[in-house]
């Protein structure tokens, strides 16, 4: 184990919550110095911390704990009927693994994603710098999962590989393509990917019980939630 009480840790002041309106949020982040090693960014995932940028960092609010981590464990995992409709469904998907870089191609399909799916959220309107700055980032575990029928991009999934499973940074994909449920789609091939490369589980980020666009999450049974500094497992 890495001494993880060595790490420092700053607090951001209190901002409006992205995910609840009517709540101040705080967020603490690792030290910005603190080189991203992957043994240490594992061992802060069991600790609920999550990746953006070039940053991990966890939810440290003073009034609230809506925030809950959560993660599929892969090996128990079993896919409803409705899931393996999707996976029957994007049969014809092929997918690779790439290293994170901006290219056209990409940045196209964000922008119609977030313009068409996020236009309410604090990413929009999108930019080629906050792309780059959120999601195109040169580190050993990071990977691009490309998603394609034929040379067609449906989607990337930005995924940390990591020795204790995969994180699940961000996903975006076609709209026009609703039909594919294609977010979904994404979740149960990491899930088999985790499988495939002997991981323990995907971190999908939080859950936030009173928050709409959370509740996809807790569809994948078993689950596991991370509850009073411990993981809780739903069935």
């Amino acid at each position: 184990m890495t001494e993880l009480a060595r790490l420092k840790f700053y607090a951001t002041q209190p901002h409006p919550c992205s995910y609840l309106p009517d709540e101040q949020a705080t967020t603490l982040f690792l030290d910005p110095s603190q080189p991203m090693d992957a043994q240490v960014y594992a061992e802060l995932s069991e600790m609920g911390f999550r990746r953006s940028g070039d940053h991990l960092y966890r939810p440290h609010c003073q009034r609230c704990n809506a925030c809950v981590p959560a993660r599929i464990p892969a090996r128990q995992f079993s896919p409803n009927r409705q899931q393996r409709r999707i996976l029957a469904r994007n049969q014809s998907i092929q997918v690779r693994a790439v290293k994170p870089v901006f290219s056209e191609e990409y940045y196209a399909l964000y922008v119609r994603y977030i313009e068409q799916r996020h236009a309410d959220g604090d990413m929009y309107p999108p930019s080629r710098e906050q792309f780059s700055t959120f999601l195109v980032r040169d580190l050993p575990f990071a990977r691009f999962y490309e998603f394609r029928e034929q040379d067609r991009l449906l989607a990337i999934a930005v995924t940390d590989v990591l020795p204790n499973g995969l994180s699940a940074v961000y996903t975006f994909y076609e709209p026009e393509e609703e039909r594919r449920s294609l977010g979904r789609f994404a979740i149960l091939w990491q899930i088999g990917e985790a499988l495939r490369l002997d991981l323990q589980a995907v971190y999908l980020g939080y859950w936030i019980k009173n928050c709409r666009k959370m509740n996809y999450k807790t569809q994948y049974r078993p689950i596991e939630l991370f509850v009073n500094q411990r993981w809780v497992m739903l069935t």
